[in-house]
């Protein structure tokens, strides 16, 4: 066995805990100040998850707006997104100070293959969360808010000209309030209209303890016997937050199947023969990953069978014998560089036996 290979710490249990003791004092040093300063800019990371779900309730005619149902609703949310920000931050620190407790009992070319999982689960956990973020969570929401949109009652069905008797009513529709994509010109204090996309009640008012200041509030117009669409703000938050963990873990499949061929657990031939059944077993997680809906699940099921076979394609690249030597990006390239060759190799071989064929058939015809 080589030199490099026999460097390995050894500790005895009592060091074995202050090891540990320190690792997890040290864990905290950034995560705990992160969290103080995230929570001054909670608003702004609040609003950027919950604009999906804003733009799917105005797809759908709704209105844009969630519900906070207790007085510290808001706060504690912030504190969790503060909490879990810092935590997603901070987790390279983290994964490295679990390095540090773990590396003195590794061999040199065991520590290798760190420096190709670290980096790889970072790249995969971002690759995922924006896959979430800017393709599924928007197409999720919109299906699932499009399950309880009402079709819509045409006005010649309603019976709205007639009294008990028979003369026409003077309903007040002289004073229309306009209906328009965009607020009416002029406005003032007390200014009416309806928004067509959202389907709501525009209203012009002052600002809380201002007399100058003013602000546009709105009024939700539904017709009776509908469902009322409208969000809890801890519960979306948590459903987000939910999604995100999902995602994050179930992006780590290239990397677990790369770990089970290093181990001996899995084989790459094993894996190619199955893809059937990688298939099902994808379409079971995309069904327990999502809300129940064919169209989540398709979102979800999707990525991961192109992660599958970016696990096996990683494990033809990068096999544990590569790895431990240090040479991944070097036997890439002779791969592709034999491959290559190979296939020139083939076209020319083809080509020889083309020209003797033609050769033979001429003889044949002289």
């Amino acid at each position: 066995m080589e030199t490099d290979h026999l460097t390995r710490g050894e500790m005895s249990f009592g060091d074995h805990l202050e090891e540990l003791r320190t690792r997890l004092v040290l864990s905290l040093v950034i995560p705990l100040p992160l969290a103080i300063i995230l929570l001054f800019f909670a608003d702004t990371i609040r609003s950027i998850l919950i604009q999906p779900a804003l733009v799917a309730l105005e797809a759908n005619g709704l209105p844009a707006h969630l519900q906070a149902l207790g007085p510290a609703e808001v706060l504690t949310t912030n504190l969790k997104l503060s909490i879990v920000g810092a935590l997603v931050l901070s987790a390279p620190w983290l994964l490295w100070q679990a390095w540090k407790f773990i590396e003195p009992g590794l061999y040199n070319h065991e520590r290798r293959f760190v420096h190709f999982l670290i980096p790889g689960s970072a790249i995969l956990t971002a690759a995922g969360l924006s896959l979430l973020y800017w393709v599924m969570l928007p197409l999720m929401l919109r299906v699932l808010i499009s399950f309880g949109v009402p079709a819509p009652a045409p006005l010649s069905n309603l019976d709205l000209s007639n009294d008990t008797n028979g003369e026409a009513i003077d309903s007040g529709f002289s004073q229309r309030i306009p209906i328009t994509n965009t607020p009416p010109d002029g406005l003032k204090p007390g200014t009416l209209w309806i928004d067509a996309d959202s389907r709501s009640l525009m209203i012009v008012m002052p600002v809380a303890g201002s007399e100058d200041q003013f602000e546009i509030g709105s009024v939700a117009v539904n017709r009776e016997g509908t469902i009322s669409q409208e969000f809890r703000l801890a519960e979306y938050i948590s459903f987000v937050l939910i999604l995100m963990l999902a995602i994050a873990i179930a992006f780590q499949m290239p990397l677990v199947i790369v770990l089970l061929g290093w181990m001996g657990m899995a084989d790459r031939r094993f894996l190619e023969k199955n893809r059937r059944y990688a298939l099902f077993a994808c379409a079971i997680m995309g069904a327990i990953l999502t809300p129940a809906d064919i169209v989540s699940m398709l979102l979800l099921f999707i990525p991961l069978y192109i992660l599958y076979e970016l696990g096996i394609l990683l494990l033809r690249i990068a096999p544990a014998e590569r790895v431990a030597q240090g040479s991944i990006l070097k036997g890439m390239i002779n791969e592709l560089a034999g491959r290559v060759q190979s296939k020139t190799q083939d076209d020319s071989d083809s080509s020889d036996t083309s020209r003797e064929d033609v050769d033979d058939d001429d003889g044949a015809s002289s």
